[in-house]
C-alpha cells in the first residue's frame, strides 16, 4: 500500500485559561489520508473541525501530537497543501486574475507562467472570460469559484476546503458541488486528495469516499464511515438515504451514562447553551404535533421538509430535549407530554410552561433569579455572569449562552434585562 499523504497523530489543541482548567478544543485526533480520496470531517459547529483543518494547513500549531506530511512533520504552511475558506477571502481591489495569481506571485513564479496557469484554472472552474472583473461584479458562487481557482493554480497535492459551500444559496452550492465532483471523477482537478470540513450530512455522503464523524467537547473522531457508492450519486437511492439516516442516528445517539457513587454534580455554568429562539422552538413543536408526524418524525425527512441542515435542526432538537419538551433518539425526534401540552396551550399557558421548564432544567436561569431575589434592589450586572461563564468556555460561547438566557428569561417573565446598562432586574419582584 502506498505511503499516506497525511497523518494526524494524537492531535490535541487546548487554550490556556488563567482562572480555570484549559479549554480543550481537540483531544487525541487521529486520521490518515491517502492519494485518490475525498475525506469529510463531519460534525456540529464547535467540534473543532475547522481548527483541525488549520493545523493540517500549518496555520496553527497543535498543543499536543503531530501532523506528518509525506513522512515529515508539518511546522508551518507547506508546499503541496492549499486551502479554500468558508468566506470568499478575495481582495476587492484586485481583479479576478490578480486574486488567482497571488499565491504564484508569492512563490516567485514568472509573470507569463502565472498568467497561463491562472487562465487554465479559471477555464477549468468555469470562469473563463472573467479575468478582468472585480469581486464586487461577481455573484457569490462565482467568487467562491475564484477562491477555488486560487487554490488550484499552485497545483497542490492536497486541497483543504473549510465549508466551501455554506455561504452560498442552495442551488448555487449544488451546482458547484456537482462541477467539482465531475472534475474529480474525470481526473481534471490538479490535486491528489481532498480533505473538507462540512456540517451538511448529505453533502458528505454525496461527495466523499470516507467520513470522519466528530463529537464535541472536546472534538474527537467518534466514527469513521466508508462511502462505497460510485459517482455520480443519487440522493434518492435507497442506500444513499439509509446512510444519511444512519449518520443522523449516530449524531443523536446518547453516550452511555457513567455511574459513579461519588459523582460530583456538574457545574451549572459549564455547558454552553444553543442560540435557539422561542419562535423556532414553538414552530418545530407545532410541526411535530401536526400531520403527518403526529408527534414523532425521522430527522432526515424533517430536515428536508423544513429545509434545515444538521446545524439548524440538531440544536433545536437538543434544546427541546434539554427542556424536556422532546427527545432525540436514534435519528428520530418525538414530543413528550410536556411538549404536546405546550403546543395545545394558549399564549399565557405556553409562557408558564416555558418558565417552569427553565427553572427545572437550566441552572443558569435559577442562578440569575436567585441573585436578583436576594439583592435589595433586585438588580445584577451581566458582567458578573459572563465572567463566570468564561471560566468554563470561550468568550464567544459565554456571550452566546448569556444572550440565549436573556431571551429565554424575558419571554418567561422571570427577569428583565437593560441592554444599555447590561443589567438584569426584576420589574415586579415577588
Amino acid at each position: 500500500m502506498d505511503a499516506p499523504l497525511l497523518e494526524v497523530l494524537g492531535c490535541r489543541q487546548a487554550y490556556h485559561k488563567e482562572a480555570s482548567a484549559d479549554l480543550v478544543v481537540l483531544e487525541d485526533v487521529n486520521l490518515t489520508l491517502r492519494e485518490g480520496e475525498i475525506v469529510a470531517l463531519l460534525g456540529r459547529s464547535g467540534s473543532g473541525k475547522s481548527t483541525l483543518l488549520r493545523i493540517v494547513a500549518g496555520l496553527l500549531h497543535p498543543t499536543g501530537g503531530e501532523v506528518m506530511w509525506r513522512g515529515g512533520p508539518v511546522s508551518g504552511p507547506t508546499d503541496g497543501i492549499a486551502m479554500v475558506f468558508q468566506s470568499f477571502a478575495l481582495f476587492p481591489w484586485l481583479t479576478v486574475q490578480e486574486n488567482v495569481e497571488l499565491g504564484l506571485e508569492a512563490r516567485g513564479v514568472p509573470r507569463a507562467e502565472r498568467k497561463k496557469r491562472a487562465d487554465d484554472a479559471l477555464d477549468l472552474i468555469g470562469l473563463g472570460g472573467f479575468a478582468s472583473a472585480y469581486p464586487k461584479e461577481l455573484s457569490g458562487g462565482m467568487r467562491q469559484r475564484v477562491g477555488l481557482a486560487r487554490a488550484l493554480v499552485v497545483y497542490p497535492d492536497l486541497l483543504l476546503m473549510d465549508e466551501p459551500f455554506s455561504a452560498l444559496d442552495v442551488l448555487t452550492a449544488e451546482t458547484l458541488r456537482t462541477d467539482l465532483i465531475d472534475l474529480w471523477s474525470d481526473g481534471k482537478l490538479p490535486v491528489k486528495s481532498v480533505l473538507m470540513v462540512t456540517h451538511n450530512i448529505e453533502e458528505a455522503v454525496l461527495m466523499c469516499d470516507r467520513i470522519l464523524l466528530f463529537s464535541s467537547n472536546p472534538g474527537r473522531v467518534s466514527h469513521e464511515l466508508t462511502v462505497s457508492f460510485p459517482h455520480p450519486r443519487n440522493r434518492l437511492d435507497l442506500a444513499f438515504r439509509q446512510m444519511v439516516d444512519d449518520i443522523y442516528a449516530l449524531m443523536t445517539r446518547r453516550a452511555p451514562a457513567e455511574h459513579k457513587a461519588t459523582a460530583v454534580p456538574p457545574d451549572p455554568l459549564a455547558t454552553p447553551l444553543q442560540r435557539v429562539g422561542l419562535n423556532m422552538m414553538a414552530g418545530l413543536m407545532e410541526a411535530l404535533a401536526a400531520s403527518p408526524y403526529d408527534g414523532r418524525a425521522d430527522l432526515p425527512a424533517l430536515a428536508e421538509t423544513l429545509h434545515f441542515e444538521v446545524d439548524d435542526l440538531l440544536p433545536l432538537g437538543e434544546t427541546l430535549q434539554l427542556l424536556h419538551f422532546a427527545v432525540l433518539e436514534e435519528g428520530d425526534v418525538y414530543l413528550t407530554e410536556k411538549g404536546r401540552a405546550f403546543v395545545q396551550a394558549d399564549v399565557d399557558g405556553r409562557r408558564a410552561l416555558f418558565a417552569e421548564a427553565l427553572r427545572a432544567h437550566v441552572p443558569l436561569v435559577n442562578m440569575i433569579r436567585q441573585v436578583l431575589d436576594e439583592r435589595w434592589n433586585h438588580r445584577a450586572s451581566a458582567v458578573r455572569f459572563r465572567d463566570e461563564l468564561e471560566d468554563h468556555m470561550s468568550p464567544d460561547y459565554a456571550d452566546g449562552t448569556l444572550r440565549t438566557v436573556i431571551g429565554w428569561g424575558r419571554y418567561a417573565e422571570l427577569f428583565s434585562y437593560d441592554e444599555e446598562a447590561e443589567q438584569f432586574s426584576l420589574e415586579d419582584p415577588e
